[in-house]
């Protein structure tokens, strides 16, 4: 009995940090601010964010990055959440101009559903810029998946991840809350999924 005592608390200790870890990679890690040229330190031709939780966090991690030289161009994707409105891309948009993004640096993607129509669409983007790296930043539960999508889409660009590492769904506490677990465990049967039939998710 004691033994369990210890072992299952030592468990729990591994699934949250290992699902932690597997779910937000942070190519980042080290850098400084501002790019160095350094390791995956460099600035490459397009920031991308894609709209979905908490699409203000996405946004503005990726104007902080544009602002501190990571990228050429920024790209944002996502329809409309409301169909009788602006989509998400444009109010993406609008939030980087507001915060002193140049609008002609911005390019939209504005029907992206899903995480595989994110990457699918925007490849026609990176294709009509010449970009041939990017950075990619969407909330730290979504990260892992996005990358995959993105690289499935086109194996031969280079993606560098930055995840939002809190915002209004997600943070180092995840684990304390029910849809902390809801995020992490469906976003790892998403990817399950995704390895194993090769379909997409939302």
């Amino acid at each position: 009995m004691l033994k369990w005592l210890f072992l299952i608390p030592g468990l729990l200790v591994l699934l949250i940090g290992g699902l932690s870890w597997y779910l937000q990679p942070d190519d980042f890690i080290g850098c400084p601010t501002t790019p160095s040229g350094e390791g995956t330190c460099v600035k490459v031709g397009a920031i991308v964010a894609i709209s979905g939780g908490d699409t203000s966090a996405r946004t503005e991690s990726a104007i902080q990055l544009y602002k501190n030289g990571w990228g050429n161009y920024v790209v944002f994707s996502g329809a409309a959440q409301d169909k009788s409105g602006p989509s998400n891309a444009a109010a993406m948009k609008a939030q980087a101009v507001s915060e002193g993004v140049p609008a002609d640096v911005i390019h939209l993607d504005e029907y992206a559903a899903s995480t595989e129509q994110n990457a699918t669409n925007t490849k026609s983007i990176f294709d009509k810029l010449g970009v041939t790296s990017i950075i990619l930043t969407t909330s730290g539960y979504h990260q892992r998946r996005a990358y995959l999508e993105f690289k499935r889409a086109d194996s031969n660009i280079i993606i560098y991840n930055k995840p939002v590492l809190s915002d209004q769904d997600w943070s180092f506490w995840w684990w304390l809350t029910p849809r902390g677990w809801w995020l992490a465990l469906s976003e790892l049967a998403k990817i399950i999924i995704l390895h194993v039939t090769g379909v997409g998710s939302a």
